[in-house]
């Protein structure tokens, strides 16, 4: 090869233009629907939640039911809240959830992620911070299932010798 390729521009003018279509990032829409809300679905082991959100006074609704009274453990309401304080919108959307499946562990993480979906369908700048604390990722963990032959999933009936 008599012509050394040294530079980016060397290498277009030998391979042309089509060999490196350009890309261009556009940036994230809002996804809103014609009544001021995002939706999503959040799932969490066997829970899934459907989630609404619209701007409003902070008032979330799960199943028909104020936070406060299908959420009775303080801990399970600190984990609804989560998104909120990350991405620094205490107070200003309102939450309308329905939830099927699991126990109440498991749907509040399932609508703590729809809520972070929702949030970041709503207003795309979120999502850097929703992100960042892990708060869009699906988690994976579900029980395992019991075998065959065993006496839970793993655990084996005690062994004798004789």
């Amino acid at each position: 090869m008599s012509d050394e390729i040294n530079t980016l521009e060397d290498l277009q003018a030998v391979a042309g233009e089509a060999a490196m279509p350009a890309v261009e990032l556009t940036p994230r829409e809002p996804v809103i629907d014609d009544l001021g809300r995002s939706y999503a679905t959040g799932k969490r082991k066997d829970a899934v939640a459907r989630v609404w959100i619209k701007p409003g006074s902070g008032k979330v609704t799960v199943n028909g039911k104020p936070q406060n009274e299908y959420f009775a453990r303080p801990v399970l309401q600190m984990i609804l809240a989560q998104p909120f304080s990350i991405a620094g919108v205490t107070g200003e959307f309102d939450v309308v959830a329905t939830v099927k499946g699991g126990g109440l562990s498991g749907q509040a993480g399932a609508v703590k992620h729809g809520v972070s979906k929702a949030l970041q369908l709503y207003n795309p700048s979120l999502r850097g911070a929703l992100k960042a604390a892990g708060f869009l990722t699906r988690d994976s963990r579900v029980v395992e299932r019991k075998k065959y032959g065993k006496a839970k999933a793993r655990k084996s009936f005690q062994f004798s010798k004789r």
